[in-house]
């Protein structure tokens, strides 16, 4: 598959969409002065070629209940049991990333809870999923800083 080559326009559009995903093609295109035609053509195009993955949408977790995050390092009895593992951490919500990591963990996951007592009973899930040895356990006090906008916008500033 060749590699889609991004132009000027294109890159306008990103930095538009990343900062608001919800801002209307009609604006985009009176901003750049080209057709709400145009712009829809290219962010389709960007979508075909895997550049745009949809879109998505911020919550505030605090005004939800679940301002209390943790992050688990787990270790596996077995490597080879990663996949399954990942398979039933899916099961879990409030699981909301999950890597397979090198080093100390084998997954480190991120879960959002809505208090201590409630992370506990998410981590202690976690520990009963078949070939966990055993967990490790981080709470965040404050998440100070969460902004992929910062590196998008550097990444197609480098484009």
């Amino acid at each position: 598959m060749a590699k889609f080559k991004l132009d000027d326009i294109d890159h306008q559009i990103l930095e538009m969409l990343i900062d608001n995903t919800r801002v209307p093609f009609t604006d985009i295109a009176k901003k750049l002065v080209i057709s709400a035609g145009t712009v829809h053509v290219r962010v389709k195009k960007m979508e075909e070629a895997g550049i745009i993955k949809g879109s998505s949408l911020t919550l505030d977790y605090k005004k939800l209940g679940y301002a209390f995050i943790a992050y688990v390092g787990v270790f596996l009895q077995k490597t080879s049991q990663t996949k399954f593992v990942l398979e039933r951490i899916n099961e879990i919500p409030y699981v909301t990333v999950a890597h397979i990591t090198t080093g100390k963990f084998n997954v480190f996951c991120k879960i959002r809870a809505k208090n201590t007592e409630h992370a506990k009973d998410v981590i202690f899930m976690i520990d009963d999923i078949e070939g966990v040895y055993r967990t490790e356990t981080m709470i965040s006090l404050e998440e100070s800083l969460n902004d992929k906008k910062r590196l998008m916008h550097s990444i197609f500033n480098n484009m």
